[in-house]
């Protein structure tokens, strides 16, 4: 038997059983989220990482530069430490992200 998180529907409870039986079910934003493509039904994988002090997971082959526009922040506004080292500016969108990597970043705001 499964269960779907409240507030699914329709297709999205078949997506949801359907991910929770192949075991790449994950939870975000109060809803089910499947992990797969629908199209072909491959998993995509999902890299953990702490942002911040939080836990956070994001595609596996996601660059810092993906990170940070995911969550919002204009990678040329920013500062990234990866795993205890700063992260240059211009290498953001060439550093590929790993499990388990550790990141702290800080946006930069104007104001007087």
């Amino acid at each position: 038997m499964f269960r779907v998180v409240s507030g699914a529907q329709g297709g999205e409870k078949r997506r949801a059983r359907f991910c929770l039986a192949a075991g790449n079910l994950a939870l975000g934003a109060g809803r089910a989220i499947c992990t797969h493509m629908a199209q072909n039904d491959t998993p995509n994988a999902l890299i953990s990482l702490t942002v911040n002090g939080e836990p956070h997971r994001i595609a596996a082959g996601s660059t810092i530069a993906d990170l940070v526009a995911e969550i919002g922040l204009d990678p040329a506004k920013v500062a990234v430490e990866r795993n205890a080292e700063i992260a240059p500016r211009s290498t953001l969108a060439d550093v590929t992200l790993g499990e388990g990597d550790t990141l702290e970043i800080v946006h930069f705001v104007g104001g007087g």
